[in-house]
């Protein structure tokens, strides 16, 4: 090196060869003697060459890049540099080097630095404006609108027109801005496909009427930064108005944090969830995430609240309250140090950098550039990567409590803590909608675990927290008190806490589903062990079902114990499907298959205890016989049997005497399913597709059927037995009865006549069968393009073509193979199938009971829509969208139009 003065100060850099390179070139270019001359310029210049080499490029290409250096107090006058745009940028780079320098030699805060880059880049969009006028405002939004700048970002911006009536055309001034910095301006309304441009009263109009949450969340840094001011004043004050005179409730805070886990789950899939320090676990997002929520659900009510920078809002947080003052300040430390990190990456190479580099090489000199270096105890690196661990893990863990901890603070604090309107507001803004009964609950979980767990009392806030984002909070620490009276429960609970927060965590989405999983965990504790060990998430295939069924009621004697134990065994395998469903480990399909071999299976043991004398088959028809049952479908079923004769007696006597033991082992068999009271039913079975319906015997023989079908029997009846299935009980007269039903439906031709049958009763139970006061614009089961539509189509389109398959997606999939039914039609026809049946389904769990039709607008609805992870009114959009397609198909298929 030429410089000698400078080898001391290189060696000790964070990268002694990039510094040592850039100084060469410096000493070439005629600046040697200057630094040699000045040891504080050259530790300055060492210090910046080796953190960056466009820093370093800076320092050779403009050659008033030493005299700011030499002068760090001093900003450059932009003046010199307005006249245009190539200016402007050289200008920037200058103002850059200065602001990176005090950085690098911790002259600012974190702080300033951002400050000083926001100021930077509002003189830039000052000058282009100057240079390229139009009648704008400018506002800053994001990190440029907040003053916490970093030296990559995009500056964010927002563009206001004013009262001329043609709109200006902002492009030249973006044009110019651009040399210098990227610009975004993808937070305006619509987005990239809208205008560049808007007057104030049409942002007022689009905020009233179209506006998501995060757009109202991203209003929260909206400042004025150059253009019209007065406009930008105006423009900064409405948006206020709009953010915090309207509602933040718990559908809006479920939409941000939807958002916040989608971006985390994108970085997790990209395997950068510890590396990226902006998105990933316990990054700059959780800290700025945390505090623009709790300032949106707290700052309608508190004006000290609203403020855009991320660190004056916590420490505004902390004043009022809202966050534990030794949280606010851990969160505030590390949320500098992680910025900082930051701020270094994007120095390398003015790159817009988040993560941590994979190389270890890159890490190395990041850690050095931090100033961290060797010691005997560790390397730089070690220790840079043990700061980052600790401060991510104290990110997180804030992060995950920070919501609720003031709020447990305020129900349990000695003084009364918050009044009673601050209690509500705060409830409802995270979903609890009954101060009183939630402020009562929490009370009771604190004092009582307390004493019995403490790990539970820890655990509360998180509960909180987990509960917010259930679909019915209130409900779900309603059940959780639940859960936690009786000794036996609660152990069971404080285990399921102590051995799985991710089953705690699922266990309050469950519990905030529907009432179902409040009675099903109470009814069986030990269930939870099974959520914290995942036995209650596995599969069980129908074999395996089969054997747990009858191992249940082995011990067990007596029809009515053994019908007691067949209740309490469905109702715990019950438990474990909707638990799968609602934690999204099933697809509708799969729940349906399931259902089918519970109902199965239940059947088979019910009929074990019914004890028939004569052999007896259960025939499933309907959704069991297709393999597609529903929570609410009733178990349609046919009981056939196998008469004849008997030594001793003559065929009649014996046909008489067979009839009667059937008839009897079918009446027992209802008594089973039935119960003696509604509580304890297992299942409603419904026989009323047997010949003659309701007015005929429960059970028939092989022969009756055969001479019935025959004879007598409809075109509905055909097409009901396409979902005909042996399910219980004699094997032999299963098969018999295939038979017999196989050469009814294909052994004969499907006529024009028997078609027009089968359409005739599909518009007459269109008219007719929706029941008054449901909604047959919203009907999951009858509606226009809902499942009849759909199951009633693909039924008659087998019996045209002869393709037998018992359900209707295998069916659909059948006739799409054979050429009978066009692939993009059975794609639409699918789509409103699992939809409706999904939709169905989870209703059935919300409600806690049987329902075919969407709720009106209201908190139901609410609830429903949350489970399935949307509005009420995307809901019904997607609803109205899917059965309107669905509909256009069945009305071609089997209505023969167009």
């Amino acid at each position: 090196m030429r410089l000698p003065g400078a080898y001391e100060e290189v060696e000790r850099s964070a990268d002694p060869h990039l510094a040592a390179t850039t100084l060469e070139r410096l000493w070439g270019d005629g600046a040697g003697d200057r630094l040699e001359a000045d040891p504080v310029l050259r530790r300055t210049a060492v210090t910046v060459a080796a953190a960056s080499p466009y820093l370093g490029r800076t320092l050779v290409a403009l050659p008033a890049a030493l005299d700011i250096l030499a002068d760090l107090d001093a900003r450059p006058p932009l003046a010199p540099y307005a006249g245009d745009d190539a200016a402007v940028a050289r200008w920037k780079r200058l103002e850059t080097l200065r602001i990176a320098a005090r950085d690098l030699l911790g002259m600012d805060t974190m702080e300033a630095v951002g400050a000083a880059l926001a100021d930077l880049a509002d003189d830039v969009l000052g000058a282009a404006h100057h240079l390229h006028p139009a009648a704008v405002a400018i506002i800053g939004m994001g990190k440029l609108g907040a003053r916490e700048l970093n030296y990559a970002s995009d500056i964010d911006i927002v563009l206001v027109a004013g009262d001329s009536p043609a709109p200006p055309d902002p492009r030249p001034l973006l044009a110019a801005a651009r040399q210098s910095w990227k610009v975004d301006l993808d937070l305006r309304p619509e987005g990239r496909s809208g205008p560049l441009v808007r007057s104030l009263d049409s942002y007022l109009a689009y905020w009233d009427r179209w506006a998501e949450t995060w757009e109202f969340q991203a209003l929260l840094k909206a400042r004025p930064a150059a253009g019209d001011a007065a406009l930008g004043r105006r423009f900064v004050d409405a948006a206020g108005e709009r953010v915090w005179g309207r509602p933040f409730g718990a559908d809006e805070l479920r939409q941000v944090r939807h958002m916040k886990a989608r971006a985390e789950g994108e970085v997790a899939r990209a395997g950068m969830r510890t590396r990226e320090l902006k998105r990933g676990w316990g990054g700059i997002r959780d800290v700025e995430f945390a505090v623009q929520l709790l300032q949106l659900v707290h700052g309608r009510a508190d004006e000290a609240l609203r403020v855009p920078a991320t660190l004056d809002a916590l420490g505004a947080l902390a004043a009022g309250g809202y966050v534990d003052p030794a949280d606010a300040g851990a969160l505030a430390d590390a949320y500098r140090w992680l910025r900082t990190v930051e701020h270094r990456l994007q120095l390398w190479e003015d790159q817009q950098v988040h993560s941590v580099p994979a190389d270890q090489a890159g890490r190395v000199r990041l850690a050095r550039v931090l100033g961290f270096r060797d010691t005997a105890a560790t390397t730089a690196l070690g220790a840079f990567e043990e700061t980052l661990r600790s401060h991510q893990a104290t990110v997180r863990a804030i992060h995950e409590k920070l919501f609720f901890r003031p709020l447990l603070e305020a129900f349990t604090s000695p003084n009364g803590g918050l009044a009673n309107e601050a209690v509500e507001a705060r409830l409802a803004a995270f979903g609890f909608s009954d101060a009183a009964r939630t402020r009562q609950a929490v009370t009771e979980l604190t004092r009582g675990f307390s004493r019995a767990s403490a790990l539970m009392a820890q655990l509360l806030p998180l509960v909180l927290d987990w509960l917010s984002a259930a679909p019915d909070p209130d409900l779900g620490l309603l059940g959780w008190r639940a859960l936690a009276t009786g000794r036996h429960r609660r152990d069971q609970l404080t285990a399921v806490c102590r051995e799985s927060a991710a089953a705690a965590r699922a266990l309050c989405t469950l519990m905030g589903t529907g009432p179902l999983f409040v009675r099903a965990f109470e009814h069986h504790p030990d269930a939870l062990s099974g959520l914290a060990d995942g036995s209650l998430l596995a599969d069980r295939p129908a074999p395996e079902l089969r054997q747990w069924a009858a191992r249940a009621l082995s011990w067990r004697t007596g029809s009515e114990s053994r019908a007691e134990g067949l209740r309490h065994w469905k109702s715990a395998e019950l438990l474990r499907i909707a638990t799968r469903d609602v934690l999204g480990l099933a697809p509708v399909e799969a729940t349906s298959a399931a259902l089918t071999d519970l109902a199965t299976a239940t059947l088979g043991q019910a009929l074990e205890v019914a004890d028939p004398q004569v052999p007896v088959a259960v025939i499933g028809m309907g959704r069991l016989g297709g393999g597609e049952m529903a929570y609410a479908s009733d178990l349609d079923v046919l009981v056939v049997y196998q008469g004849g004769e008997r030594e001793g007696h003559s065929r009649e006597a014996a046909g008489v005497e067979a009839a009667r033991a059937a008839e009897a082992a079918a009446t027992s068999l209802l008594r089973v399913l039935h119960g003696e009271t509604p509580a304890a039913r297992i299942y409603t079975v419904d026989l009323a597709l047997r010949p003659e319906g309701r007015q005929g015997p429960l059970a028939r023989s092989l022969d009756a059927y055969a001479a019935y079908y025959e004879r007598w029997a409809q075109p509905w009846e055909r097409q009901a037995l396409l979902r005909g299935r042996f399910v219980a009980g004699d094997a032999a007269v299963g098969a018999r009865f295939a038979d017999i039903a196989g050469r009814f439906v294909s052994g004969r031709p499907f006529t024009a006549t028997d078609e027009r049958e089968i359409r005739r009763l599909k518009a007459r139970m269109e008219k007719e069968r929706i029941p008054a006061g449901e909604d047959p614009q919203f009907h999951l089961k009858l509606g226009r393009g809902s499942l009849s539509d759909v199951e009633w189509t693909v039924q008659l389109l087998q019996l045209r073509h002869g393709v037998t398959a018992p359900g209707t997606m295998a069916a659909m999939a059948a006739l799409v193979a054979a050429g009978h039914l066009d692939s993009a039609d059975a794609l639409v026809l699918g789509h409103a199938y699992r939809f409706c049946e999904a939709t169905r389904n989870r209703l059935y769990l919300v409600r806690g009971g049987p329902c075919d039709f969407l709720p009106a607008p209201g908190h139901q609805l609410t609830v429903l829509a949350r489970s399935l992870g949307t509005t009420p009114t995307g809901l019904r959009e997607e609803y109205r969208r899917r059965t309107r397609r669905c509909r256009r198909v069945v009305e071609k298929l089997f209505y023969g139009a167009g």
